[in-house]
């Protein structure tokens, strides 16, 4: 279960960065009047759905932790 929720993270974490990549261009490709999303989804709500895979991403670290702290006390 480790390493799959270690597995589970790190690509959440990437598609997380992904995105707020991806928001960052689309925000300076608005300047110009132009779009790469056609308008589905705007810069800031890839914000807000990067930030929710971060939360994620925050509590399996934290379980993670917990888990290794409580069989170093055992």
């Amino acid at each position: 279960m480790r390493p799959l929720a270690s597995f589970i993270s790190r690509i959440l974490f990437i598609v997380s960065l992904a995105m707020v990549a991806l928001a960052f261009v689309e925000r300076v490709v608005n300047l110009f009047d132009f779009t790469l999303l056609r308008g589905t989804y705007t810069s800031s709500r890839l914000l807000e759905l990067a930030a929710i895979l971060m939360v994620f991403v925050i509590v399996i670290l934290l379980r993670q932790i917990r888990d290794s702290l409580s069989k170093g006390a055992v």
